[in-house]
């Protein structure tokens, strides 16, 4: 597969960065637009690389302070036909599917870990679809609720803060869960309240008779187990861009469900199957969150040191450039 970089810089570093690409193994193309850049002022390079040797090339390209100076964009291109590409990649090392772009990864867990309107409003839907499975007993809409549900971006977010150590995104992260879980709950408590006094259904014929979702408010060891393998595969597929997993995790974790039969029993006055549903949530973003996290160390360590200097990294880095060196501080 390969990928497009797009790098901006001042023209007293085009030199250097040619010279680093021209060596880089994966780098089939390379192309320089002098002075094509106006604000900031600079050259344009453009390199076409396989995406095995993109982790690699960015980390050598950070320590140029380029995010600070100038800017670089990756983008993916439909169809590219070049043998010069299939030299490329026979020559470098490992797999494009199985390649790791540290900054991808922490710019979409970055992403999707805000608290935003459609954040709340997905979760809002999810849990409101949960709830109405739970009163018609439906196992359809149980599923509905999940695939719906957007909470698997904070809790990877909060997998990767807790590695990283970053806890600006740490608190974004768990802001999202802590806000966005108890307003969806309030709103489905409301709309089960709206629901009986409208006469939709009748609260005795809810909870004691429901069958298909009395998984959701008995937790047991499997259900740590089940959470634990979807934070596993959730990473995994956020890792590899592989979206079809993903949904498959949303299907197979009951946060949302548990979620909305919280609000439900509460309403309903079953306190116990309230907190039982409520350990299961709790049981559930704990397995997610560990998992994920381990799966992210995993890989560091097959590496044997820490991914490469991100511009979300708050560490320092040395570069030197034609014998002098220079200090660049990376940011958050």
């Amino acid at each position: 597969m390969a990928l497009q970089i797009r790098i901006v810089v001042p023209s007293s570093l085009t030199g250097a960065v040619v010279s680093m690409a021209r060596d880089h193994s994966g780098v089939s193309e390379i192309s320089v637009l002098r002075g094509a850049s106006m604000v900031p002022a600079g050259d344009v390079i453009v390199l076409q690389a396989v995406r095995e040797s993109v982790e690699t090339l960015l980390q050598k390209l950070h320590t140029f302070n380029i995010a600070t100076v100038g800017s670089v964009s990756v983008t993916a291109p439909e169809l590219v036909i070049s043998d010069r590409l299939d030299a490329a990649e026979d020559g470098a090392a490992g797999d494009g599917a199985d390649a790791i772009i540290w900054d991808e990864v922490e710019q979409d867990t970055s992403d999707d870990s805000k608290l935003t309107w459609s954040y709340l409003a997905f979760l809002a839907i999810a849990v409101q679809l949960a709830g109405i499975g739970i009163i018609t007993d439906s196992t359809i809409a149980i599923v509905g609720a999940m695939v719906v549900g957007p909470e698997f971006g904070p809790l990877a977010g909060l997998a990767l803060a807790l590695v990283d150590r970053r806890w600006k995104l740490a608190r974004r992260a768990a802001t999202a869960l802590c806000v966005g879980f108890p307003v969806a709950m309030v709103l489905t408590g409301v709309a089960t309240v709206a629901s009986i006094w409208l006469g939709l259904f009748n609260p005795a014929d809810v909870l004691g008779n429901n069958r298909a979702t009395e998984f959701i408010y008995h937790p047991g060891p499997y259900s740590f187990i089940v959470a634990v393998l979807a934070g596993a595969a959730g990473m995994l597929s956020l890792i590899g861009k592989k979206s079809a997993a993903l949904v498959g995790v949303f299907i197979s974790v009951t946060t949302v469900p548990a979620a909305g039969y919280v609000a439900v029993a509460l309403v309903l006055g079953e306190p116990g199957r309230a907190g039982g549903s409520a350990l299961q949530l709790l049981l559930n973003v704990a397995g997610i969150v560990i998992s994920a996290a381990a799966v992210l160390l995993a890989y560091r360590l097959v590496r044997r040191r820490r991914p490469a200097p991100t511009r979300y990294s708050a560490e320092h880095a040395q570069m030197a450039i034609g014998g002098v060196g220079a200090r660049s501080a990376f940011r958050r």
